[in-house]
């Protein structure tokens, strides 16, 4: 309470002077335009930092803009006097200083540095090139797949775990006996068996790193390229050790080869043999594992499957009914079933089929219970979902082998 408020109370029940209420008003008027204007002020303090900020990031950017570009160069060798030599993208070797701030230590040879275009001194240490599709090969996020969600392939699970797990998980146990671990997994077997799905599942099971790609990426236009890129993706595991390295349909580099061919054909067995170099060459691949898959194992080189590249080749064939009632429930899991659905007898309908066609059959089965307008799934629906799959594949057969 101000000091005039505090006397008007006091005073109260008194007669007031003439005017006293217009300086009471006056008063408090003042008091509301200092209000705002601390307000404003405060407003305008906010707003110049904001506009300090501004300043300061366009003077970097401008001195940004008005710097010299440097010149990427990689270290052929660092001489005594403490100066490199350099072989720079402009073509040349040069002789060149290096900076005080950069420890020699981390000059090697094929180091990528920055060259300042004036001097030509080294004033910076780059990071390793990496190609892109290499980036965009390393999982981020897991799958969420586990063994458990695999219907059937009970013993090729085992044989993965021994072969690929094992090692990266308790390699101490391989020193004890003596043996050196295993490198690899090839699985082989009819498309829709599981093969991707196994890999899917070891990726999840595992806390090493998981690097997928597919034998058709490794291959590159330019000559020299799909190799580089290989040796760069066996890098990569190296780096991220323990790690498994995944290559999906490896027929599309890893097929025989032949004494005459395309220029294609002869850069793609250029990869292929940087391939096999990297997984059985001078370098060890120490916690890096290579699971691999195919559907045409009878197509691929015989340096590809020779024992020390892939250690053990797993084939997957079609399930048994066993199998398939696993892959049932697996695919079921999650679905509104009736009480008519007996899964060991839709096993029993569905011989010959792989694990793909059995969840084709229940999606078939789920939208054929949509179509009806229910929530439920019913034996009807399976068995329409069964004669609408096989006929398919029935149809699918026949017209490969008109056509063969």
């Amino acid at each position: 309470m101000s000091e005039y408020d505090a006397n008007k109370v006091e005073n109260q029940g008194r007669s007031t002077k003439p005017g006293e209420s217009e300086l009471y008003i006056r008063f408090k008027e003042l008091e509301n335009k200092i209000r705002l204007l601390e307000a404003e002020r405060a407003s305008l303090l906010i707003e110049r930092e904001q506009y300090v900020r501004d300043l300061e990031y366009m003077r970097r950017e401008l001195e940004q803009a008005r710097s010299s570009p440097l010149v990427e160069a990689s270290v052929v060798e660092v001489l005594d006097d403490g100066r490199a030599v350099v072989h720079s993208s402009n073509g040349p070797n040069l002789v060149v200083y290096v900076s005080q701030n950069i420890d020699l230590k981390q000059l090697k040879p094929g180091t990528r540095v920055a060259l300042n275009q004036r001097g030509s001194a080294v004033i910076e240490v780059l990071p390793k090139s990496q190609d892109m599709y290499v980036k965009a090969m390393e999982v981020i996020e897991r799958p969420k797949f586990r063994f458990q969600d695999v219907g059937g392939l009970k013993k090729q699970i085992e044989m993965v775990k021994e072969i690929v797990i094992l090692p990266l998980t308790k390699p101490d146990l391989f020193k004890q006996v003596g043996i050196d671990p295993p490198k690899g997994v090839l699985l082989s077997g009819p498309p829709g068996t599981g093969k991707t799905l196994l890999a899917k599942a070891v990726a999840g099971e595992t806390n090493a790193t998981f690097i997928s790609t597919v034998g058709s990426e490794l291959v590159q236009k330019f000559i020299g390229e799909g190799a580089r890129i290989v040796r760069e993706l066996f890098d990569l595991a190296r780096e991220k050790a323990p790690s498994i390295i995944f290559i999906d349909e490896i027929d599309a580099i890893g097929a025989k080869r032949m004494d005459v061919g395309t220029s294609g054909e002869r850069e793609v067995q250029r990869t292929f043999m940087q391939l096999i170099s990297e997984m059985d060459g001078f370098d060890p691949l120490d916690d890096v594992k290579v699971l691999a898959a195919t559907n045409r194992i009878d197509i691929l080189d015989p340096a590809l499957l020779r024992p020390g590249r892939f250690d053990r080749i797993i084939h997957i064939d079609y399930p048994s009914l066993e199998d398939r009632v696993e892959i049932f429930k697996v695919h079921t899991k999650r679905v509104n079933l009736h009480s008519s659905v007996d899964l060991h007898k839709l096993a029993e309908e569905t011989e010959g089929t792989t694990g793909a066609e059995i969840r084709h059959i229940v999606i078939e089965a789920g939208l054929s219970a949509i179509r009806r307008g229910s929530k439920i799934v019913e034996k009807e629906d399976f068995e329409n979902a069964i004669k609408t799959v096989l006929t398919s594949k029935a149809g699918k057969t026949n017209a490969y082998a008109l056509f063969v």
